[in-house]
């Protein structure tokens, strides 16, 4: 049998009750009329919402009416944009080849930002930590929304991709979620979720990297919710959807 090493985390306070409501969240929201019929549209909705409050997330902002006509060239919403196009093909190799992906999740939002020499490249310094991260991430073991929070968080403790590194962080975790069958159509619109409460999700991230008991705790249950709130969002896409159909 296959040790879990995040399985601890689950028995802090709150944790699993918040993991088993966003869980059942999401279950809820892969119901909605919209996916039968126009599933396709709303995970194209989901995923720009996505990018675009992706890049917001890392001080980039632009109102989506203008990021959907075109007229916004930024170079981190161009290279959010570029990564949440690229991911339904990524998932797979997340599985089994993490680093791979990584460099790729690199230089897809980094190009244009930052010197094409270092795309691509972790920071030395975070070599260690990442490689007990993507061994966690090759594991089958555990809570797939715990392992998802966790890759989250400690890319962006680590910064080990520099310039982007919060979209990496955000794409990485949503293929996690992808990847273990949680969210298998990647319609959770999480990104969209943690914008909305950016002051709890900093603060959240910030806590999770002091490594306390606390700390973890207080990421993983904003993270539980945010999955929550990323989950009603389907229907409120998938409504707009229908309604423009």
């Amino acid at each position: 049998m296959t040790m879990d090493p995040l399985a601890p985390l689950l028995k802090l306070a709150d944790v699993e009750s918040a993991v088993n409501g966003a869980r059942a969240a999401v279950d809820g929201a892969y119901k909605h009329r919209a996916l039968r019929r126009q599933g396709g549209a709303v995970a194209a909705e989901i995923s720009l919402r996505c990018a675009v409050a992706s890049a917001a997330l890392e001080g980039h902002r632009y109102e989506l009416s203008d990021v959907r006509g075109g007229t916004v060239l930024d170079a981190v919403l161009q290279g959010a944009l570029r990564v949440a196009e690229a991911l339904p093909g990524l998932h797979q190799t997340w599985q089994t080849a993490p680093r791979q992906v990584l460099a790729r999740l690199h230089l897809l939002a980094g190009t244009g930002v930052l010197p094409d020499a270092v795309l691509g490249r972790p920071e030395p310094e975070s070599a260690g930590r990442l490689d007990t991260l993507l061994q966690i991430v090759t594991g089958e073991a555990g809570d797939p929304l715990i392992r998802a929070a966790v890759v989250h968080g400690e890319l962006l403790a680590l910064r080990a991709f520099p310039g982007v590194n919060g979209v990496v962080a955000r794409a990485a975790a949503r293929l996690t979620l992808v990847g273990s069958g949680f969210d298998p159509r990647g319609l959770i619109a999480l990104e969209v979720a943690q914008l909305a409460r950016e002051p709890e999700y900093v603060g959240a991230a910030g806590a999770f990297a002091t490594g306390t008991p606390d700390g973890l705790r207080s990421w993983l249950r904003h993270y539980a919710t945010a999955v929550t709130a990323g989950a009603a969002e389907i229907a409120v896409v998938g409504d707009a959807v229908l309604a423009s159909a």
